[in-house]
């Protein structure tokens, strides 16, 4: 089966409130085996448009993945990041090649 995956590309407006929503999704992503891949760091944009922060997680499956974003758990702790942020986020299967 699959891996699911998160593609999320975020501005941040204030940085003080967006950490506390990092403090706070990481006993969600725990709850659904859920694995930072990228989280931050430096990027390059080629091509396109860009967010200043860039986050993959991974997933068991694409199931999980979809599972975490609609979870309770989850819509609650997003509240926290909506007001202070503006981004794009995707759930993709991953390649099982």
């Amino acid at each position: 089966m699959p891996k699911g995956y998160w593609i999320a590309r975020v501005d941040v407006d204030d940085i003080d409130t967006y950490m506390k929503y990092v403090k706070a999704n990481g006993a969600v992503f725990d709850a659904y085996d859920g694995r930072f891949i990228v989280r931050g760091g430096a990027f390059e944009n080629p091509e396109g448009t860009s967010r200043s922060r860039n986050v993959v997680i991974e997933f068991p499956s694409y199931q999980a993945a979809r599972d975490c974003y609609h979870s309770a758990e989850y819509q609650k702790v997003k509240e926290i990041r909506d007001p202070v942020s503006s981004g794009d986020l995707v759930i993709v299967e991953g390649y099982d090649g």
